[in-house]
């Protein structure tokens, strides 16, 4: 049986619009930009002093006590789903510690995300049906790649290609490269989509 490997920050949920409502309420940007995405909104913060530091810190409330408006991306558990349906395993691996260094509020950020999943009824029989034990974070993009390799993924879907890229990325896994703003070209050892509706194509509607 085939299973596919899915990262979770980016790629099964998103930040955009918490990020960038989050930098105009610590006064890190203004609301003038038409690009809200949370690559512009990392851009130009971290063009301020201390930018850097900065960008953490909005990314530690983010990822931890502000998780529960982070956004589900469109048709991500509509694709498990249909795994699930297919009789394909899924499972989440995401580079993800369990604390930020900037949170002062000291939310663990595994179990943020875990509730995220939840709340939107990931853990759900009669919803997006997964399992708990099918989520692994990994504190490092070393470890996360030994998880894909451990748990015997045939396939991997991540927004970012710089993981892909690891001389330890197992050669014989599919790498999917979920890019909505696509600037990003396919190679022949990567397919590239733009949304979930064509990660579903992909799997479902032609030759995976």
């Amino acid at each position: 049986m085939s299973v596919i490997g899915i990262d979770f920050d980016n790629t099964i949920v998103g930040y955009d619009e918490l990020m960038y409502r989050l930098a105009i309420e610590r006064g890190l940007i203004t609301g003038d930009e038409s690009d809200r995405t949370k690559r512009r909104v990392r851009d130009r913060v971290r063009l301020l002093p201390d930018g850097e530091i900065e960008w953490q810190k909005l990314q530690a409330l983010a990822y931890g006590p502000m998780m529960a408006e982070a956004r589900l991306l469109a048709g991500a558990d509509e694709f498990i789903r249909r795994c699930h349906a297919a009789g394909v395993g899924v499972r989440i691996v995401s580079h993800k510690t369990e604390y930020a260094p900037y949170d002062h509020t000291r939310t663990n950020l595994r179990d943020a995300a875990m509730e995220w999943m939840a709340a939107h009824r990931f853990f759900d029989a009669d919803a997006v049906g997964l399992t708990r034990d099918a989520v692994f974070f990994e504190s490092t993009r070393d470890e996360k790649i030994a998880r894909i390799r451990a748990i015997g993924c045939s396939h991997f879907i991540d927004d970012l290609e710089e993981v892909f890229l690891e001389p330890s990325f197992p050669a014989h896994v599919q790498k999917v490269l979920y890019a909505p703003d696509a600037t990003a070209r396919s190679t022949s050892n990567v397919m590239v989509v733009p949304s979930w509706r064509a990660v579903s194509d992909y799997f479902f509607d032609h030759s995976a």
